[in-house]
């Protein structure tokens, strides 16, 4: 899953700005910095307890490998990479599954989900012979939750951490265009994190980004609004950061953007969330413990995660802002349902971490269902991206109008 404000903002809202630390990417002394490699191929094997990982690379890289448990991950960064590989590599042994992509500029990130606790037995390069390039091998070996539990702390201390790139994906405050509100777009998950797949086979991450697009281009071309996004590529961010970029933007109003999927395939249409720590019904439920889980899913380390904005929400309630996100919702919904498919309650509560920005009116736009064959494809066609965003850019126009009526 970041500063001018309407006019007449409440005081505490000006005070919760400055209580709240902007998140800053973590760089070390000993930083590594390196030009990009290419990973045409991996595969796995199993000798006894030793399940062996190993990734064609285009020269020697450095892994940075650390463990995380429940569930337990292995997770490998290396410099930022041109992903070449195929996807439908079978895993064995001790391995379930992978998942990679750019985590943050600089840092390409390859999460292996394990079945069973295994620890790294040893990591290793191999350069080019017998008809092979270069190879990064990485070795686990099968081991007791006390074994594995020890090895993630230990982990924790050892691994070296890559230094991120100066690059446009680092966020910067910027100045306010003379007149126009600022909209920031969050297309949902990114990176190591594909979120949904859906029956078409195309990932959420990539579907929302399409829409995210659509949003930009429709609100741009009306030339009210100064639209930013919180990622413009396949790129991660971790939940916290998403909002924090929209605060950075002195946004006034943020909007997310994701695709749900069910496991009942009927089950179609829009929906919009406003943030709330009581979720309106069971789906709102399900959907927030999915979601929430984005930064598990990338293999964040949440032992580092702050409660900080939590709890000031929980002193301060935020009423104001969720007052105006309420009202917004309200109105994109009515707007949806004039061109795009939707659930027979289009407005739901749930408590989403990405929508706890405290002074910035936000949403989360759930576009539709890739479980549903018909409403993946509208989601994942032009024409269906065009209809989504002509039904934001006329919320957002009566949103502002009706804050203009109020002298805000």
């Amino acid at each position: 899953m970041k500063l001018s404000r309407f006019s007449g903002k409440s005081v505490v809202l000006g005070k919760i700005r400055s209580l709240v630390l902007a998140f800053g990417l973590i760089l070390a002394s000993s930083a590594v910095f390196a030009k990009d490699i290419d990973i045409s191929g991996l595969r796995f094997g199993q000798d006894g307890n030793v399940t062996r990982f190993v990734l064609d690379v285009s020269e020697q890289a450095k892994p940075g490998i650390f463990l995380l448990a429940d569930p337990y991950r292995v997770v490998i960064d290396l410099p930022e990479a041109n992903w070449h590989a195929s996807d439908k590599v079978t895993a064995v042994g001790a391995v379930e599954g992978f998942r990679h992509g750019l985590f943050s500029p600089g840092i390409y990130r390859i999460v292996l989900d394990l079945n069973r606790p295994a620890t790294v037995k040893k990591s290793f390069h191999l350069s080019p012979r017998g008809g092979y390039g270069h190879r990064l091998v990485v070795d686990l070996e099968a081991s007791s939750r006390s074994h594995f539990m020890a090895a993630v702390r230990e982990s924790k201390k050892s691994r070296p951490v890559f230094a991120a790139k100066e690059t446009p994906d680092v966020v910067s405050p910027r100045r306010r265009v003379s007149g126009k509100r600022v909209i920031v777009i969050d297309p949902g998950h990114g990176g190591p994190d594909p979120g949904n797949l859906g029956v078409i086979g195309v990932h959420e991450k990539v579907i929302v980004l399409k829409i995210a697009r659509a949003v930009r281009q429709e609100l741009e071309a009306s030339g009210r609004y100064d639209v930013r996004m919180t990622r413009d590529r396949d790129i991660f961010w971790p939940v916290r950061e998403r909002f924090r970029i929209a605060r950075r933007h002195g946004a006034d109003l943020f909007i997310s953007i994701h695709a749900d999927s069910i496991s009942k395939p009927n089950v179609s249409g829009a929906s919009v969330y406003n943030l709330s720590e009581t979720a309106s019904d069971k789906e709102a439920a399900r959907l927030a413990a999915r979601e929430n889980k984005s930064d598990v899913i990338a293999g964040v380390n949440l032992d580092t995660a702050d409660d900080e904005v939590s709890s000031i929400l929980i002193e301060l309630a935020q009423r104001e802002t969720m007052n105006f996100s309420a009202q917004f919702a309200s109105i994109l919904v009515s707007e949806l349902e004039r061109d795009v498919p939707m659930l027979k309650r289009g407005h739901r509560f749930a408590n989403l971490g990405v929508l706890k920005a405290p002074d910035v009116p936000s949403v989360l736009l759930e576009a539709g269902y890739l479980t549903n064959k018909q409403n993946a494809r509208f989601l994942n066609s032009a024409d269906g991206q065009r209809r989504i965003a002509r039904a934001v850019r006329r919320a957002i126009d009566r949103y502002f109008e009706q804050m203009v009526a109020l002298g805000r």
